[in-house]
């Protein structure tokens, strides 16, 4: 029988777990790469890809069977992530083969993001299939499924006006900002870390008057940077707390694996302020920010989960948009589902045009060697072209017939059939194959004579 393709995904983000939760599952670019690794190596996966960003990660995969793969990224997130899964997965998600296409579009589009429709998330969904490419871990029907679902994405982005107004979580940040003090042109802004979530969190801050602002960064080069797109001043990371004293606004997104500001630091810098209020805002996942800092006094400390409130009040525009932006989802998931359902038939299709093939050079080498051996080059290569229209003439529409029952509900039915029909039997690796002419005649020649017996 056939062999079905199971697309898998597993998955937590910030409707299924706080942000203490999803920090477990966020992955560094090292272990990136060994989970890709992991994944490659082993035969129970045949393509993987990863998304990680700061309120979701998602592995996807396909397979032959869906608990294989869902045992095997358990292990690896084990493995590399070195974290008990059974206290984790009640907040993953598990969707398999439609629901799991229809999520992904749906994540690509912005449609299951924190902010309805921002676009931050396509990028990163194109970064991860890149790294997946890169690493050797996508086949025929990831590279389908991404390149369709950013298709998807790109056409709600330009046919609708979901993302008119930006909003986004380094959005939400500056917004939170600005209604605590009101105006920013007289603030003063430090950005810890230098990376994309802290170029658009610079991008929304100097678009709100943002004046004097200062990048800080491990890598000073990086942090000079960024900080000159926006005629703001980069400072070392090591005179932090000399940033710390002189901003008004702190707001952090760097990929550190532990918290970068503790409250003993935060408690000097409180001192030499002399209790001037601070409003910092921890955009990072794992948590830049430790907690416990929120326990001194004149410190207004948010992380990503806070934003939900600043969030909430740019749905309500977009809500309308996206009605229309979920029936183009539909229209490039049904396109992508009958190209899926389509390969799924293609082995018979291939097998047929083998058998059909075979009994033509079969035949045909029979009549050239005896009643057509008279024949010139040129008329032998007539007659075999003839041969060779008349088999495409008869398989067009069966074969276009089977590519219309593959999105039948019976379509497992259907091919059980054909393969009965036509003598189809399945190979050693899983492949249907003909059986060729003289296996058909020793099967026949058996049968005959156990009914003489």
């Amino acid at each position: 029988m056939l062999q079905v393709t199971e697309i898998v995904i597993i998955g937590i983000n910030h409707k299924t777990a706080h942000v203490e939760t999803r920090e477990k599952l966020a992955f560094s670019e090292s272990q990136l790469e060994r989970s890709l690794a992991f994944c490659r190596e082993n035969s129970g996966i045949s393509e993987c890809a990863i998304l990680t960003t700061c309120n979701r990660t998602e592995i996807y995969a396909t397979g032959a069977d869906q608990q294989t793969i869902t045992q095997l990224i358990m292990q690896m997130l084990s493995e590399v992530k070195g974290i008990d899964t059974d206290e984790v997965r009640p907040n993953l998600y598990i969707h398999a083969q439609e629901k799991a296409v229809e999520h992904l579009f749906t994540v690509t589009a912005g449609l299951d993001s924190m902010v309805l429709g921002e676009t931050q998330i396509l990028g990163q969904v194109k970064d991860a299939y890149a790294k997946a490419t890169e690493a050797g871990t996508v086949g025929s029907t990831f590279h389908a499924l991404f390149r369709q679902s950013v298709t998807a994405a790109k056409r709600v982005q330009t046919e609708t006006a979901i993302n008119q107004n930006a909003a986004s979580v380094s959005y939400a940040a500056v917004e939170l900002a600005k209604k605590i003090f009101g105006r920013l042109d007289n603030r003063t802004a430090l950005i810890l870390g230098a990376g994309k979530m802290s170029e658009l969190t610079l991008r929304h801050l100097y678009d709100q008057g943002v004046k004097k602002v200062i990048v800080v960064n491990r890598t000073k080069e990086r942090a000079d940077k960024l900080a000159a797109c926006f005629g703001g001043v980069s400072e070392y990371y090591e005179k932090r707390r000399d940033c710390l004293i002189q901003a008004d606004i702190v707001i952090s997104s760097t990929g550190a694996p532990h918290f970068v500001l503790d409250k003993e630091e935060m408690a000097s810098v409180m001192r030499a302020r002399r209790g001037k209020p601070i409003f910092l805002i921890d955009i990072a996942v794992p948590r830049d920010i430790d907690p416990k800092i929120n326990d001194l006094e004149n410190i207004y400390l948010y992380d990503i989960d806070d934003l939900q409130a600043v969030v909430a009040s740019n749905l309500k525009d977009r809500e309308h948009e996206a009605v229309k932006a979920r029936l183009i989802m539909k229209e490039e998931i049904s396109e992508f589902q009958i190209w899926f359902k389509t390969q799924e038939v293609t082995p018979l299709i291939a097998a047929l045009r083998r058998k059909a093939e075979s009994i033509r050079k079969t035949e045909l080498e029979v009549s050239l060697g005896k009643r057509l051996a008279n024949l010139s080059d040129k008329e032998k290569k007539h007659v075999e072209n003839l041969t060779k229209a008349i088999v495409n003439r008869i398989l067009r529409e069966p074969v276009l017939r089977i590519k219309e029952f593959a999105l039948d509900e019976n379509s497992d039915l259907y091919v059980a059939s054909l393969c009965q029909l036509f003598d189809l039997e399945e190979g050693p690796n899983g492949e249907l194959q003909p059986r060729l002419p003289q296996e058909q005649e020793e099967a026949a020649g058996s049968k005959a004579e156990g009914a003489h017996h």
